[in-house]
């Protein structure tokens, strides 16, 4: 029975990911699909720009909590951490590729955050401080974003750090560098307001 949990939780995992709220909440309220405009990223900070901020700190925390959720539950159980990491992984990924919207999804950068929330809120600050570190360096979230998924873990072992971190750490940056690779690396980023050129 214990060996099904290896399946079940990573599944779980894949489903609350595809869980699509940016979509959804602007399709409700505003009839578009938020793919089709702004960045056309499913996530916060383009609801923000054509729902309003208020909305786009909603699904901030929805898409937090996607992650949050299935890895927390998983950790409950007795089952070793790469089944916990697969858990995360796959919920990074739902919510990039998700099932439910044909596989058209946002960045995962809440998600994953999510993920290392549900381990402790010290890992969730230290990736979150990377990222902002590496953005303010690059002027490039999309650039800056596949190297904290690069770097987050060398940075984990250098502060001593074990176990299942390391594992989820693994699973969920590898997600995040291939996402933002293979779609964003070389694009013209308007995400945030440090990547538009000066005029």
């Amino acid at each position: 029975m214990i060996y099904l949990n290896y399946v079940i939780f990573p599944v779980i995992g894949y489903i609350a990911g595809s869980l699509s709220f940016a979509i959804w909440i602007v399709r409700a309220l505003k009839g578009i699909d938020l793919r089709n405009v702004g960045s056309g990223h499913a996530g916060a900070t383009n609801v923000g720009r054509h729902a309003g901020w208020s909305w786009g700190v909603i699904v901030l925390i929805l898409d937090i909590l996607k992650g949050y959720l299935p890895v927390y539950f998983a950790m409950r159980f007795d089952i070793p951490d790469w089944v916990n990491a697969a858990t995360a992984a796959l919920t990074v990924i739902g919510h990039c590729w998700p099932l439910w919207a044909d596989f058209r999804g946002g960045m995962g950068l809440a998600t994953m955050g999510g993920t290392l929330l549900a381990v402790s809120p010290l890992y969730f600050l230290i990736a979150l401080g990377l990222l902002i570190f590496l953005t303010l360096v690059m002027h490039h979230a999309a650039r800056a974003s596949v190297f904290t998924g690069v770097l987050i873990v060398p940075m984990l072992w250098l502060l001593n750090q074990r176990g299942i971190i390391l594992w989820i750490a693994s699973g969920t940056g590898l997600v995040i560098a291939i996402r933002f690779y293979l779609e964003d690396w070389n694009r013209e980023y308007r995400e945030l307001w440090l990547d538009r050129k000066k005029s």
